[in-house]
């Protein structure tokens, strides 16, 4: 009884439940930080960093949100939850399952980029689930901003999608979330405060479909770790409340399709459970709270194991629990090796297999979209992900915690259907000078690329649709900005399966190997920049199998760089300062990933980012290379 009336004093109407969705760097993360700033959300004394939301390293130094956050702010007597979408295509199945926690979206549009393939693919799946949303073309003030093409864009785009005439009517803000500001008519001249914004939340959000007095019924869409209390879920209260120490009953399902539609799923477990701690935000802090009621977007621990989809309800109800989330199928997957090469441990913690499937387990805990994969390999697992940026990700977060290991040439991950072959495939939008068309077109064709459609907006740059296997993009960004000259825009988003569209050739040139271990000479280096591109400076410590550079030619090079100069009696005094020696091409993480061939390993540490044969030693690898030819003979 107490439940209910402590209903009484909580208002669902004065709720808002929302998620801000856009294409990377078309600026959500900022706009929140003007709308704390306009709800007066910190003191005047706290000092908020810019980008407030990215709270976490790796997001701060990229300028990306990896994963989504809540928060809350609090206007003219309206509580309204807003959600910090990831704006990758890596991270999209994160922004589907956010979508059935809230009850619109607002959709932010570059002015000068226009709906980008980001967009497209958030406003589809909004669309799908009837969220009527509103627009939010951002910075107008931009130099070269043409916010009537982007709005006319945005209309064709709704149009595209199959809006219902509702959908398509929708209300639009032009502003800057930079600068934190937004009006409802761009001839206004007061460009000052984010009113419009908050009134249009207020008018066209709608307030929580709810049932505050049915029994208590909430759906798990997003997840968090403590090493104390275990997993934590987050998600909408759909129904009634529920009171810290109370019991409640946690209903597992799944599909038995691949499609995840229709009525094709089943329950595969319950368990009683009890409230432990419940949590609301207020601005951007969890708060603990004893009692939560319908409407409310909560996080709620107690029980044993929770996963994505999971329905928590009264015990009077828990046998008709919520159809399944759906959770993103992985695309790509690469082998997490122990690092087995002579320099393991001197710059980390070199782990063992048993360390590196708990710290791979860990992160399962909160990343529903990985898998991991034990195929009885001693020195590794197979781990299995969205792209490359979401494993590489993972990667540099596991080198930062001061862990060293190996990792695999990422490869897609193929279906079958019917006998056929499927691949997954990536939808390309290309925003590049007309005078580098054709390299683009070139390298696009080779790497199995078909054009769709080409766009000229009269900005200088062409706009450039291309639809490609995701592997034809492996290796491809660092090349397109070389091939730019950094003057390229690429984004890509994921297109479904298709047929397999043939081998692909996308390096042809080798490795120069080193076949010694030691330190490199300046000597050595010299001859050998002549026959490739060098990794590595003097004196940096190098070992048998260790790949040193990159060979002008196709195949592999075997080289000793740390051959010394011999010494005789007739020497030049100034031989040695005469020494010329090429910038050595530095290779980051993700270069190095998208560099390898399927018989090299990148090889990370804390400190240093090596590539390496799988196989050290030369007569192992000749071996493997003589039997190669009678493997896929007998295969085919």
């Amino acid at each position: 009884m107490s439940v209910q009336q402590n209903h009484q004093n909580h208002d669902q109407t004065k709720i808002r439940n929302l998620a801000i969705v856009a294409h990377i760097d078309h600026g959500k993360t900022t706009l929140i930080d003007s709308i704390f700033r306009a709800a007066q959300t910190f003191s005047s004394h706290v000092q908020v960093a810019e980008r407030v939301m990215d709270s976490g390293a790796l997001e701060r130094e990229r300028g990306i949100t990896i994963r989504s956050k809540p928060c809350t702010v609090e206007w003219q007597g309206y509580l309204i939850n807003i959600i910090d979408t990831p704006g990758h295509a890596d991270f999209s199945g994160e922004v589907e399952r956010i979508l059935s926690t809230v009850d619109s979206v607002i959709l932010i549009v570059d002015a000068n980029e226009g709906p980008m393939p980001q967009t497209r693919y958030v406003l589809q799946h909004a669309l799908s689930i009837g969220m009527r949303p509103l627009v939010f073309i951002n910075k107008v003030d931009r130099e070269g901003a043409d916010p009537d093409r982007a709005l006319n864009q945005t209309f064709d785009l709704f149009f595209e999608l199959g809006a219902t005439d509702e959908q398509a009517d929708f209300p639009v803000l032009y502003g800057s979330g930079l600068n934190g500001w937004a009006v409802k008519d761009l001839n206004n001249p007061k460009r000052d405060n984010m009113d419009d914004l908050f009134q249009a939340i207020i008018d066209y959000v709608p307030a929580p479909d709810v049932r505050p007095d049915l029994p208590f019924l909430m759906q798990v869409s997003t997840l968090a770790w403590n090493e104390y209390v275990g997993r934590i879920g987050c998600g909408k209260i759909l129904q009634g409340a529920i009171k810290k120490g109370e019991s409640f009953v946690r209903v597992s399902t799944k599909w038995n399709s691949t499609d995840h539609s229709g009525d094709d799923w089943q329950i595969t477990g319950t368990e009683n459970a009890r409230v432990a701690q419940l949590w609301v935000t207020r601005g951007l802090e969890r708060v603990e709270v004893d009692e939560v009621h319908a409407g409310d977007i909560v996080w709620l621990t107690g029980s044993n194991e929770i996963d994505i989809g999971d329905t928590f309800a009264n015990e009077s109800i828990a046998d008709r629990p919520l159809k399944p989330l759906s959770i993103e199928e992985p695309t790509v997957s690469m082998f997490f090796l122990v690092n087995s090469g002579p320099f393991a441990g001197r710059e980390g913690q070199a782990v063992t297999l048993r360390q590196l499937k708990a710290r791979l387990q860990r992160e399962m805990h909160v990343n529903v979209s990985l898998r991991m994969e034990d195929l009885g390999r001693p020195d590794g697992v197979k781990v299995s992900g969205r792209g490359e940026l979401q494993l590489g990700i993972l990667i540099e977060e596991m080198r930062r915690e001061g862990m060293e290991f190996c990792i695999s040439k990422p490869e897609v991950i193929v279906n079958y259907k019917d006998g056929v072959k499927l691949e997954p495939y990536e939808l390309v939008t290309i925003d590049v000078p007309e005078e580098y068309q054709g390299i683009v077109f070139e390298k696009m064709s080779r790497r199995k690329g078909k054009v769709k459609n080409i766009d000229n907006p009269d900005r200088g740059l062409l706009r450039i649709e291309i639809e490609i296997p995701t592997r034809g993009l492996i290796g491809y960004r660092g090349e397109f900005l070389t091939d730019t000259r950094g003057l390229g825009i690429m984004s890509s988003c994921f297109n479904g399966y298709a047929p397999w569209a043939g081998e692909l050739i996308t390096r042809n040139r080798g490795s120069l190997v080193s076949l010694d271990t030691g330190e490199a000479t300046a000597y050595q280096l010299e001859n050998l920049q002549e026959r490739g591109t060098l990794f590595i400076s003097p004196l940096e410590p190098v070992y048998n199998g260790m790949i040193i550079g990159e060979n002008s030619r196709p195949g592999d090079m075997p080289c000793n760089p740390t051959k010394k100069k011999q010494q005789t009696n007739h020497r030049s005094a100034t031989k040695e300062l005469t020494t010329k020696l090429d910038v050595p091409r530095r290779m980051s993480l993700e270069k190095a990933m998208e560099w390898i061939e399927t018989d090299e390993l990148v090889e990370v540490t804390p400190q240093s980012i090596r590539l390496r044969k799988t196989l050290l030693d030369e007569l192992e690898r000749r071996k493997q290379r003589r039997t190669q030819p009678q493997v896929q003979e007998q295969a085919q």
